[in-house]
């Protein structure tokens, strides 16, 4: 049968449908995704995103498209924010400080939604919590000094003999300097003392866990960074196998077998920033979207872990915990 008449028996509808088909998914709004970090361990994260995308009316591949960049390297995110820019993304999401700064160097007319723990303000990302007044807006998992007085007071209360207790902070981080210094004021109120650790990159990690083992630090807190964040896995695996109590502020770390985790649900950040975007692909103005600050923080306990490390959780913290891992 030739093709003309193939056509003329269908109606024509079938074998035009591929064209229209591609026509269609020409027009679908396109949502840059650009994180400071690696795809690996980040899956759940995506889910929570395309939740709230779909909370919103949005559903990836059907009347949306997603365009996915990835590195841990802040140059390469100047470049991979500048190539979002050049596709004519409709909206652009960034997860992390850097990648959200490189999204506001690249453009200053597409919006921008970002999901960071470090406050927006202070790194420059927003003049107003409660007015952005640009093109960007987003979610502060908050991971300030309160937090951390908190995250040491809880270190402390599970390991009370713990005098010297290990912070692992990334000195390239906006934050980092901050992290230090409230770290040292919050051990100072607890009585103990504070061993800084600077791990720029993973090729650190071996050696800065050696000085911790060889500096009989009997606790240690990981600060939030993107750095840390990317490499759940082999953190959790160095704090088993060098056998030191450690918490951080995302329960990731806890379900990968940290022993205990102290923050802001990142998974409901990403949840967030998927519900922002829509309502920008509706129509909405970044600039009148407030930034989105956790209410309630979770203290996740990896029991298991506990065992595994020898030590008992008392009974009142285990009363306090929102989730008990066994």
């Amino acid at each position: 049968m030739r093709r003309r008449e193939f056509i003329t028996l269908l109606g024509g509808a079938a074998a035009a449908w591929p064209l229209a088909a591609r026509a269609q998914q020409a027009t679908l709004p396109v949502v840059g995704f650009l994180r400071n970090s690696l795809p690996v361990g980040s899956g759940h994260l995506l889910s929570a995103l395309r939740q709230g995308l779909n909370d919103g009316g949005y559903i990836e591949g059907r009347n949306a498209l997603i365009e996915y960049r990835w590195s841990e390297d802040r140059d390469q995110l100047t470049a991979l924010a500048a190539d979002l820019v050049r596709r004519h993304c409709t909206v652009i999401i960034a997860g992390g400080n850097a990648a959200a700064a490189a999204a506001k160097t690249a453009t200053a007319t597409i919006p921008i939604v970002f999901a960071t723990g470090d406050d927006p303000i202070h790194v420059g990302l927003v003049a107003s919590l409660n007015q952005p007044g640009s093109n960007v807006t987003g979610v502060y998992f908050y991971s300030g000094a309160d937090l951390q007085s908190k995250q040491l007071g809880l270190l402390r209360e599970l390991v009370p003999s713990a005098v010297l207790i290990g912070v692992l902070i990334n000195p390239r981080s906006p934050q980092g300097e901050s992290q230090a210094r409230n770290a040292q004021v919050a051990a100072r109120v607890l009585g103990a003392s504070i061993l800084t650790l600077n791990v720029s990159s993973q090729d650190d990690f071996d050696m800065a866990f050696a000085t911790l083992a060889q500096q009989g630090v009997g606790a240690l807190l990981i600060a939030g960074d993107a750095l840390f964040t990317g490499h759940v896995d082999r953190l959790v695996a160095l704090t088993i196998r060098q056998r030191i109590p450690a918490l951080h502020g995302l329960r990731e770390f806890a379900a990968a077998g940290l022993l205990m985790t102290y923050g802001a649900n990142i998974a409901n950040a990403y949840r967030q920033v998927g519900v922002y975007t829509s309502k920008i692909l509706r129509g909405a103005k970044p600039a009148e979207l407030p930034i989105i600050q956790p209410t309630m923080f979770e203290l996740v306990i990896n029991l298991k872990t506990a065992k595994t490390l020898g030590l008992t959780v008392p009974p009142t913290l285990l009363a306090r915990a929102d989730e008990v891992i066994e």
